[in-house]
């Protein structure tokens, strides 16, 4: 069995703490964890059902239910491609196989094998007048061309070793 970390224990305590005198609090609780770990890490959840006294499938039915929650570690470069109609009929298929192919990521995988990209498809940006588009860390990328994938990589390579 997995264990945590003093210092998470302590982290995790402290959200506990705070919400679970609270009806309804799960949801809360899950928030601390997600915005603590960018993800809710399977040890804390079994953590958490015992400590709440909730089964474990109460904690991934809640987590699997909300899009604002997930189960795996975040890429350090989450790209995501916008696939809504305006960016669908402008070339977001190709965007995206593009993408997949220049970071060598299987077409129906969505990590680099290191796990420092993240290629997915959601279903809009906001963005329909740069369509085709993608937002990489919070940042929009728009009127995008095949051509400009590898580029666009590349000055993410360049910010980072600066």
């Amino acid at each position: 069995m997995e264990t945590l970390h003093e210092e998470i224990t302590d982290e995790i305590r402290a959200i506990l703490d705070k919400w679970k005198p609270k009806e309804g609090n799960l949801i809360m609780i899950l928030h601390g964890v997600q915005q603590r770990y960018g993800y809710v890490p399977w040890n804390i959840s079994k953590f958490l059902a015992s400590e709440l006294s909730v089964p474990l499938a109460r904690i991934f039915e809640v987590v699997t239910f909300y899009n604002f929650f997930n189960l795996e570690a975040p890429a350090d470069y989450k790209i995501s491609v916008c696939t809504g109609t305006a960016c669908h009929l402008k070339g977001a298929p190709v965007l995206i196989q593009g993408l997949k192919k220049q970071l060598k990521i299987s077409p129906k995988a969505q990590y680099t094998e290191d796990r420092k990209f993240k290629v997915e498809e959601v279903r809009c940006v906001g963005c329909c007048g740069l369509a085709p588009a993608m937002v990489i860390n919070e940042e929009v990328y728009g009127r995008l061309k095949p051509e400009d994938i590898e580029p666009t990589l590349e000055t993410i390579k360049i910010e980072e070793t600066s």
